[in-house]
């Protein structure tokens, strides 16, 4: 063997292991990001819809929505608090200020706001899996605002795509693993006379029939304590690892 092959043949290993261990790292990548994909998101969606997203190792948001329903402080989520806070997200959905929410309204908040009730997983943590999940989503998902299909109806406006997107939720579960209440779409939950077009008044009476099957002893206020958790948290808390363990 010549000189030069002896001194080729420890780089040539070396970069096979290099090689190697390349393609280890990409499998161990690709099983982390396989089983944060099968566990469920760190999702919070409030009884009005609203979503609260946290990375998956962070408090499970719930938090975060009484923290910012609760406008005094006192720890006590008031009738008039919750009511409140229902009023708030509605003006967010009724972008024309119109006093109802029509299906492209609807649309809006399924494929924009809260893409995960159709389906949809959008990644918030930083570090092995991109953060930008979201965005992809919009992007993709037809009727977005970056898509060229239009979410407004008007002239010159092309007509909403019917067909339902790549990613809607076969199982029909929705935001209902996320919430306190088993209503896969619980803005549509709010269409009490199922004519498409849901009305103020009728959003905020089932968010006043919502404040009282959680306010269940009748003491006219909540508390994050006395909640209850929604299936994601219960699975959540389950895999994470106990204090001291």
């Amino acid at each position: 063997m010549t000189q030069t092959r002896r001194q080729l043949l420890p780089l040539l290993a070396l970069g096979l292991s290099g090689i190697a261990s390349g393609a280890r790292a990409q499998i161990v990548r690709a099983q982390i990001v396989r089983a944060q994909a099968d566990a469920p998101e760190n999702l919070f969606i409030s009884p009005h819809g609203k979503p609260f997203r946290a990375p998956p190792d962070a408090p499970y948001p719930v938090a975060a929505w009484f923290r910012d329903a609760d406008k005094d402080g006192d720890g006590k989520l008031s009738h008039d608090e919750f009511l409140a806070d229902a009023a708030a997200f509605f003006k967010v959905l009724d972008r024309r200020g119109r006093g109802q929410l029509s299906p492209f309204d609807v649309q809006y908040y399924e494929r924009v706001i809260c893409p995960e009730v159709l389906g949809a997983r959008v990644d918030v943590s930083a570090g092995l899996v991109p953060p930008a999940r979201l965005w992809l989503v919009q992007r993709d998902v037809p009727g977005s605002p970056s898509s060229n299909q239009s979410l407004e109806p008007g002239i010159r406006n092309p007509t909403p795509d019917r067909r339902p997107p790549p990613t809607l939720d076969e199982s029909r579960q929705g935001a209902s693993p996320y919430s306190f209440f088993d209503e896969p779409e619980p803005v549509s939950a709010a269409d009490l006379e199922y004519t498409g077009f849901i009305s103020e008044a009728n959003f905020m009476k089932l968010a006043d029939t919502h404040f009282a099957t959680l306010d269940s002893d009748h003491a006219g206020y909540l508390t994050l304590a006395a909640l209850p958790k929604t299936p994601a948290q219960r699975m959540l808390e389950a895999r994470r690892p106990r204090r001291g363990s």
